[in-house]
This record gives C-alpha cells, sequence and structure tokens, in this order.
C-alpha cells in the first residue's frame, strides 16, 4: 500500500516508516522538520519506496496519486515545547489534524491519529483505561498539548461518525528508543545525557510520581496491528510496568557506572502524580502486550546516546 506518515522524521514517525517499509509498503514521510530531524531518515534516503516531503501540515498541501492509508503523528510533545512552541502545537493539533482527515476523505484513505496518555492528564483513577474522561486544567501550560491531542480525538471520531472515514486513535504512553531528541527535555533522554555527562540527575517534587516506559519498537508494533485492526475507539498502546521516577533515576545511574548524584527539584504545575496504561483492549482487539523489557531497552537507548556524544 501507498501510505503517509506525518512527522515521519521524528522519533517514532522515522521509526513507523522503517517498520511500514519492512513490510514492502511505499512510504511518504511529511514532516515541517521543527522537531524531526532528516538524521532520523537518513539512513532511507536511497530506498526507492521511501520519499521525503519537507511541509507544513497546518498549511494547505497535496499529494498526487492514491493514498491508502495515513497515520498522523505530528506533533511536538516535550514539555519544553509547550513554553517554546505553544501555538505550533495548537495548530497541528487542530488545522493540522483537520488537514490530514481532508486529504483521508479526498483519498478514501484509512487514518491513524497518535494521540496521548495526557488526555487523562493528572488522573484520579488508576491505572488509566479508555473510559476514563481525565482530570485536565484546561488553561495550565501543558494545557496546549493535552487539549490538541483532545480536540484531535474529538475530530477524528467526528470523520468517522459523519464524513465516514475510516480512522483509528492510539493514546500513546511514555515510550522511549534511539532517535530521541538529545535536548528533548523528558525524564529518559534528560536524565541519560546528564549521567553521560556526569552531571546531576534532575528528579522533580520528592520522586514519587511514577512512569511507564515503553520501548520504541513496542510502540510501533501496535500502532502497526491497530492500523490493520477494525476498531474505531480509543486504545491505549503503553507498557504497564510502573515505576517511580526516583527508580528511575536510580536504573539510569546503575547503567551508565556515572558518578552523577541526583538533585531535587520543585515539582513542575499540573506534572501527573501517576501515569500507567491498563491495556486490556489492546491485549483483547491486538493481541497485543510489549516484549522488551527495561532493562534490555534502556541499554539499547543508552547505547544510542552513548555514541552521539
Amino acid at each position: 500500500m501507498r501510505m503517509l506518515v506525518a512527522g515521519g522524521a521524528g522519533f517514532l514517525g522515522s521509526h513507523l516508516c522503517d517498520r511500514l517499509l519492512a513490510e514492502g509498503h511505499q512510504v511518504i514521510a511529511v514532516d515541517n522538520l521543527i522537531t524531526g530531524s532528516l538524521e532520523n531518515i537518513s539512513h532511507l534516503k536511497d530506498h526507492t519506496d521511501f520519499f521525503f516531503m519537507e511541509q507544513d501540515v497546518t498549511k494547505p498541501f497535496k499529494i498526487e496519486g492514491k493514498i491508502d492509508f495515513i497515520f498522523d503523528l505530528a506533533s511536538p510533545a516535550s514539555p519544553i515545547d509547550f513554553v517554546k512552541i505553544p501555538m505550533e502545537i495548537l495548530l497541528v493539533g487542530s488545522y493540522g489534524v483537520h488537514n490530514l482527515l481532508e486529504l483521508a476523505k479526498e483519498k478514501q484513505a484509512g487514518f491513524l491519529l497518535t494521540s496521548t496518555s495526557e488526555v487523562y492528564g493528572d488522573p484520579l483513577v488508576h491505572p488509566q483505561s479508555e473510559d476514563y474522561w481525565g482530570n485536565v486544567n484546561p488553561i495550565g501550560p501543558r494545557s496546549v498539548y493535552d487539549e490538541s491531542k483532545r480536540y484531535a480525538e474529538a475530530l477524528t471520531m467526528a470523520y468517522h461518525r459523519f464524513r465516514g472515514i475510516d480512522t483509528r486513535i492510539v493514546r500513546i504512553f511514555n515510550t522511549y528508543g534511539p532517535r530521541m531528541r538529545l535536548d528533548d527535555g523528558r525524564v529518559v533522554p534528560t536524565l541519560i545525557d546528564q549521567a553521560l555527562n556526569n552531571r546531576p540527575l534532575t528528579v522533580f517534587g520528592d520522586g514519587s510520581q511514577t512512569r511507564s516506559f515503553c520501548y520504541a519498537s513496542d510502540l510501533i508494533e501496535g500502532i502497526y496491528l491497530t492500523m490493520k485492526s477494525s476498531e474505531h475507539q480509543p486504545i491505549n498502546l503503553g507498557n504497564p510496568h510502573e515505576m517511580s521516577i526516583l527508580e528511575f533515576a536510580e536504573a539510569i545511574k546503575k547503567y551508565t557506572g556515572t558518578k552523577s548524584t541526583i538533585e531535587h527539584q520543585p515539582l513542575p504545575a499540573d506534572d501527573p502524580k501517576v501515569r500507567r496504561p491498563d491495556i486490556s483492549r489492546a491485549r483483547k482487539i491486538l493481541n497485543w502486550e510489549p516484549v522488551i523489557g527495561f532493562e534490555v531497552g534502556i541499554k539499547k537507548t543508552i547505547d544510542w546516546f552513548e555514541a552521539k556524544k
């Protein structure tokens, strides 16, 4: 099939391009490179079935020929981006999703939106299932991302219900692996970078807040299986193995062998206290669950960051 991956030069977008090409599909990667990188797809430049288009999806654009399926991974997703490029995040979650859904309608293509666990906000229900509506501050510093994704989900379901588009929605929980931005600002690249440079490891608050870390290849498998399914309701994709940020920092110290100490800083506004996916729906519908253990995944990620030093 001929696939379009919006955000195709990003961390997860580039891994999805690899997977689709490995399955024998033709891939058009669309990215304005605001947070993506050509380095992520440099190994594909001579691939006969891969095409790159530098394009801001918030602006109207055309694609010649047929498109069978559209994957929307086009959104900055790092906390440092929330304050640096808030308008761009809001626009790509609204105009960008709208333009891609219109393209899906024009091409009679399927459409998959990558949403986020951030739609659950600072959850009052634990673990989080797809039926939970969330606890989100609509005007806080994280709201530009949270609300853009909540709007994007509403828009996607409206196109499915009222325009007949064959849509999917996945809600991605914390994912890590090679090709993460070195200056991403999220906990995985931040602590690994600090450890490799023997700087203090930054832990916000007392470090008791939890996250659940899923390795990139597991996440991409979940996205691919969702595309092949006929499920239109949101599906959580993530690793249900939960750990505190302090535990994560100690693991980074162990696997890097750093001499870094742990330095506590004030907790950012609206930082979620817990985060763990209920993946019952993914298990039932997709027969999917993560297979890469944390030790294996984090060592691969550390090795990649070390090679970038």
